[in-house]
């Protein structure tokens, strides 16, 4: 099987922000219902989700779309802020860079499928200098109109960006929401990165095609059989 193109989930796959999200959301839920988010609850309800999503779990019913603009808009503030205090720490995920750079090299298609919303996409373009490796029309991202993981549609959109089907790409995600949107989507490849979760996870979800811990891992891989993509 050769596959065209390589499609990445953003957040804990090319960011390691698991953390920051998940101290930013538990302080938002125990606003919401006066008791945290459990890991579980995170794994399961959080990761991959819109923010739409996430506070429908929180509240127990749709909420408004004010609602979601008004707590949306306070944690996505709350977690850039925390991104920019912790600049030692914000930066693209191991091997990352080095990883981008051969597949641009190779002039291998290339884009990002993240259901973060505009401001943080627009945060990570400039902190990450984004540019330089993806075109930035061809990234998706949550803008109200989307479905959010697991619903296939982000990848649908993604390989249609970059001009091929879902089956010609490789997706990489670290979310057991964003791999089964990823199945869904008739993905021919799936690498599900151990970012946050142990690799134990995975070999668990019959979808994943392989487990990496970082991107040398997938980088090696790769520059061995530079067909595969």
């Amino acid at each position: 099987m050769f596959y065209k193109g390589i499609i990445f989930d953003f957040n804990g796959t090319l960011f390691w922000d698991s953390e920051k999200h998940l101290e930013a959301w538990r302080e938002f839920s125990k606003r919401l219902r006066s008791y945290p988010f459990t890991d579980e609850e995170m794994r399961d309800y959080m990761f991959g989700r819109t923010n739409e999503d996430i506070i429908a779990y929180l509240i127990g019913k749709r909420p408004t779309k004010e609602l979601v603009e008004t707590f949306g808009q306070e944690k996505e503030a709350v977690y850039r802020q925390m991104c920019r205090d912790d600049a030692e720490n914000t930066h693209l995920a191991p091997y990352a860079v080095e990883f981008l750079n051969w597949l641009k090299e190779n002039n291998i298609p290339r884009t990002i499928a993240t259901m973060s919303e505009k401001a943080n996409v627009d945060f990570y373009i400039q902190e990450f200098n984004l540019a330089k490796w993806f075109d930035i029309d061809k990234i998706v991202y949550a803008d109200g109109k989307i479905k959010g993981k697991p619903a296939p549609d982000i990848y649908l959109k993604a390989a249609q960006n970059l001009g091929f089907k879902p089956q010609d790409c490789v997706i990489v995600e670290d979310a057991v929401s964003g791999i089964e949107a990823a199945r869904a989507a008739g993905a021919g490849k799936i690498v599900a990165i151990a970012s946050m979760e142990s690799p134990d996870l995975y070999k668990k979800i019959p979808a994943v095609d392989l487990i990496i811990n970082d991107f040398k891992d997938f980088h090696s891989i790769m520059e061995m059989n530079t067909a595969t993509v």
